[in-house]
């Protein structure tokens, strides 16, 4: 068996206990963001999977995107990824808090 070398980790014990790999992040060509895998790929750097910067070359995002990934998931929780639920609390409706 071979395995590819790669810098960093090759996985990552979430704070829930279950495992996240390479393998979980979304393949590089994605264009269509849905909420989990934008979570993936938040989840992926903030545990030590891959670095900022890699994930931002590798999935051509912009620094101020994916910083709005993170600020979404640390204030609101997952659900906030998605997009109905981001321009709700971009435009800060009632119960969007």
């Amino acid at each position: 068996m071979y395995l590819k070398k790669v810098q960093g980790p090759r996985a990552v014990t979430l704070p829930d206990g279950s495992v996240m790999t390479r393998a979980d992040l979304p393949p590089a060509e994605t264009r269509r963001w849905v909420a989990s895998r934008k979570l993936a790929v938040v989840r992926g750097v903030v545990y030590g999977l891959v670095t900022q910067d890699e994930a931002l070359a590798r999935y051509g995002l912009s620094r101020e995107e994916f910083m709005e990934w993170v600020t979404a998931v640390t204030e609101h929780g997952e659900e906030a990824l998605k997009a109905t639920a981001l321009q709700k609390f971009r435009n800060g409706e009632p119960g969007s808090r």
